[in-house]
């Protein structure tokens, strides 16, 4: 186990679009806002786009099997904000669903609104949470030291 101790830090509400991409839309907000660290949570529709539904076998590193969906999906999901390369790294999961089916994993690729997604971010400040891991060849949160100002 590790861990790192945070404090909070800003709080945003964010409205996505019919039409806008999930994905690129946050992604640009946290550079924007210099978000380094956080937490956020999403909910509403998405119209299409690829979900990460496990790996195609059990082995290390994993090769992703992804799934399409298309046509106005629910979606309810929650993401880390770490300190990737050069930029923060938003790593989102989120189940999916539309009538009967659903689809639970990692939103990747495309991820385009379908009238509207509502995200709250919640910031951590005074917390490092870089992304590395060559054990098993991926790119994993790892908490770092406390910063104290």
């Amino acid at each position: 186990m590790q861990y790192t101790e945070a404090k909070l830090g800003r709080v945003f509400y964010i409205r996505v679009d019919h039409g806008e991409d999930l994905l690129g839309t946050l992604q640009n907000f946290v550079v924007e806002k210099k978000i380094t660290a956080g937490f956020i949570h999403i909910l509403g529709a998405l119209r299409e786009g690829s979900i990460v539904t496990g790996p195609k076998v059990p082995i290390l590193p994993p090769d992703p099997l992804f799934d399409a969906y298309e046509g106005g999906w629910e979606v309810l999901g929650l993401a880390t904000i770490t300190q990737g390369e050069g930029q923060p790294h938003i790593h989102l999961h989120a189940s999916v669903g539309r009538g009967r089916e659903a689809l639970t994993g990692c939103l990747r690729e495309k991820a385009t609104t379908y009238i509207i997604i509502e995200a709250v971010i919640i910031e951590f400040v005074e917390a490092i949470f870089r992304r590395s891991d060559p054990m098993t060849g991926l790119v994993l949160p790892e908490p770092g030291k406390i910063i104290r100002p």
